[in-house]
């Protein structure tokens, strides 16, 4: 399973075109979509589609499937027929400590992991216990839309409305060392908007962000990577220990400041992240 994930683009489950190619568009998750973008009439036709895409294409990205909520007839058909597909994650809507408990006991017997969608005002003030209620629950992503939906306010680009949601799922998420996704940035015509709205989610702490249209992608990736300058300090970090550890000293400094357990932890996941995309490369000392 991937643990890169800065980028995850929703797929619509009726659209064969797109389900099909979705591999091209460099997101780092596709997100097979059986709930908000098909129609009630095209549920069961969506989630055929998307199972037998699922058995004649090997996806290169992590793949995840959002089934309908736990509450609608839709989720027992959609888990039961997905279940039996070569996909990673299943991305449970609305999510409560109940239904994660359910996905769970209907997942026995697979690989397949849970995330889960906090976009209620109650998920939200319980999101660490729905991220705890399994072993199987990897992370979540932050639903900004539905979740203003229930705090009865309008969704604005600036998402100060989202602030303190932002927030609490995002400790939550690192408290259980778990992962955590950001909602979609919903003008996919405002590129400005899309990199200060991503920036921001960044600085808060979140491992990613979703997407409702590819060209997204890049911006959002650009965003997650590691820049030259953290590359080139997080390896001096790396190279200072090392003189460290040789000398027998337990704790030492770099330009003038203590560095801790937790720097050098971030340190080495800048050097990992750089690695795996292939940014480590030419990078100068």
């Amino acid at each position: 399973m991937a643990n890169i994930r800065r980028s995850m683009l929703f797929i619509p489950g009726n659209n064969s075109g797109m389900l099909i190619s979705s591999d091209v568009f460099d997101a780092d998750s596709i997100i097979f979509d059986l709930e908000d973008s098909v129609a009630l009439d095209e549920k069961d036709s969506a989630r055929i589609l998307v199972k037998e895409v699922l058995k004649t294409i090997h996806f290169k990205s992590e793949i995840i499937v959002r089934v309908n909520p736990f509450d609608t007839p839709y989720y027992a058909l959609d888990v039961e027929e997905i279940k039996q597909s070569n996909i990673d994650l299943i991305l449970l809507p609305k999510a409560t400590v109940e239904s994660v408990i359910d996905l769970s006991k209907r997942l026995e017997g697979t690989e397949i992991g849970i995330m889960v969608l906090i976009e209620t005002a109650m998920g939200v003030e319980q999101v660490y216990n729905i991220l705890d209620a399994s072993n199987r629950c990897y992370g979540l992503m932050l639903g900004g839309e539905d979740l203003c939906v229930d705090l009865n306010c309008k969704r604005t680009k600036l998402g100060q409305e989202l602030f303190y949601a932002r927030g609490r799922v995002v400790n939550a998420a690192h408290a259980l060392n778990k992962f955590v996704i950001d909602t979609p940035f919903t003008d996919i015509y405002d590129e400005s908007g899309l990199e200060k709205d991503t920036l921001f989610a960044k600085s808060l702490g979140f491992d990613g962000k979703a997407s409702i249209n590819p060209r997204q992608i890049v911006s959002i990736n650009q965003v997650f990577n590691p820049t030259i300058d953290e590359i080139n300090h997080a390896k001096r970090i790396i190279e200072a220990k090392d003189r460290a550890l040789k000398e027998g000293k337990g704790v030492f400094s770099l330009d003038g400041k203590m560095v801790d357990l937790p720097i050098i932890k971030r340190a080495e996941k800048i050097i990992e992240m750089a690695s795996k995309i292939g940014l480590i490369k030419g990078v100068l000392l």
